[in-house]
């Protein structure tokens, strides 16, 4: 065993910290039959203490184990068909590792706005046991940073009888909240992992026109807020031309570097932490990762607090810009599901489309080729059997494809239904007008 002796001044008086690694199959000892675990997501999914924990299945039963957005290559391993006795996957936001088992049913979804997670586990509607982290090593006070996973982690650890850490040389340490002191964890081992990269994606021409269309609508002195893949991306390559730029989003990506590096993002408008770059989570490559270690121009925040609409609102011109799977001839947006087929989750898509809507100056996007890889088209007359709603049609303001960009807020349906064929790929416009002159009838035609 590995053992760190660490003085640090604490509550206002000297006191001396002995803390002992543990091995990651002694830490997870504390892990109780009925638990329910709160799992570090983002690129830091704890995994030796996971791997440590499916150990132990035959020692357990029914722990819960909720997680939230992640991304790592490895399979959840707790998550199979011969441990359902042992383990309950859960998810608020599935991550790429359990959407196998999501498939299977072998783990479930909790439909919830993400924003609103850290009330379920305060109020103890979702009460939580024990949190598994992934945290950077103690600084010379005792403090461990969680670095660039505060959305969930956060809450869950504050509420957490019991917290055990994976100590990782390889996170950096973040301003904000995701910090914690080694007195409030009880048991730690080490875990030098390297965080995993997610690469940049290069816009392909569809996405680039679509990003030219968002981007002509977003004006100087606007505060973003951005997701991840081609079309965030293509978005930020047209706003090379802007100026005081503001960054308050969810996840912080390697795509706003160049935006922050020349100036561009200056965050100098902004009303929630001015001149600060703010979010939850961080994705990216070891070099933004590198980059925000110690980097006071970055603010990680718990979600409950980047996500409230009522701090988003602050800031002028706030800017959502989200995506979906699929739009229907009245707006509904799909988001989180291929008909019945669950494949992320609410996310922070309704916490920024409504705040963003509130705020002075203020526009939503949905962002979306009209086409799917497959030959299928994204505006549809209706939604997919069993597709779920994210963003509703009272919310639905400014929808844009390779085709153009549409602003539905206030249309009527037929109006509505008139615009978004618009923008639909030409070869199925025929076909969507014929579903809405049979759903809409004279009031459609009259439009033509």
């Amino acid at each position: 065993m590995y053992i760190s002796n660490i003085t640090t001044t604490f509550a206002a008086n000297l006191i001396h910290y002995t803390m002992q690694y543990l091995s990651p199959i002694e830490a997870v000892r504390l892990v109780k039959s009925g638990d329910t675990i709160v799992v570090q997501g983002s690129t830091s999914i704890p995994m030796v203490l996971l791997r440590a924990l499916t150990e132990r299945a035959s020692e357990l039963r029914d722990v819960k184990i909720i997680s939230g957005f992640g991304i790592h290559p490895e399979e959840a391993p707790y998550a199979k068909k011969e441990l359902m006795d042992s383990f309950r996957a859960l998810n608020i936001f599935v991550p790429n590792n359990l959407r196998r088992a999501m498939r299977e049913g072998v783990a479930d979804t909790i439909p919830c706005f993400l924003g609103e997670v850290p009330f379920l586990f305060r109020s103890g509607q979702v009460p939580v046991d024990v949190a598994f982290l992934n945290v950077s090593e103690p600084d010379e006070n005792g403090y461990c940073s969680y670095g660039i996973s505060a959305d969930i982690a956060f809450s869950g650890a504050e509420c957490a009888k019991t917290v055990i850490a994976q100590v990782n040389k390889y996170m950096p340490r973040t301003f904000g909240d995701p910090v914690i002191h080694v007195s409030q964890i009880a048991a730690m081992c080490r875990g030098d992992e390297s965080l995993i990269e997610v690469p940049t994606p290069v816009p392909s021409e569809i996405e680039t026109r679509i990003g030219n269309f968002i981007a002509n609508e977003i004006p100087d002195g606007a505060t973003l807020q951005i997701g991840v893949g081609g079309i965030p991306n293509a978005v930020i390559n047209a706003l090379r031309g802007h100026q005081h730029l503001g960054l308050h989003t969810e996840a912080i990506t390697d795509g706003v570097l160049p935006l922050i590096e020349k100036g561009i993002i200056d965050n100098s408008l902004k009303k929630i932490y001015p001149g600060k770059s703010l979010g939850s989570l961080v994705l990216g490559s070891k070099h933004l990762y590198e980059y925000m270690d110690n980097n006071p121009d970055f603010v990680i925040r718990d979600v409950a607090f980047t996500n409230d609409p009522q701090n988003i609102r602050q800031n002028p011109k706030a800017m959502a810009i989200n995506s979906a799977v699929e739009v229907d001839l009245t707006g509904q947006i799909c988001a989180d599901s291929i008909g019945e087929t669950i494949i992320s989750g609410v996310g922070g898509q309704h916490d920024f489309m409504y705040g963003a809507a509130l705020s002075e100056g203020g526009k939503c996007f949905i962002a979306l080729p009209s086409m799917t890889s497959k030959g299928q088209s994204k505006i549809v007359a209706n939604l997919a059997p069993g597709a779920g709603v994210v963003t509703t049609r009272f919310q639905a303001q400014y929808i844009a494809t390779e085709h153009g960009i549409v602003y539905l807020r206030n249309l009527p349906l037929a109006e509505r239904a008139k615009a978004l064929i618009s923008i639909a790929d030409p070869s199925v416009r025929e076909e969507l007008e014929r579903a809405a002159v049979k759903r809409f009838g004279i009031g459609f035609l009259r439009l033509k």
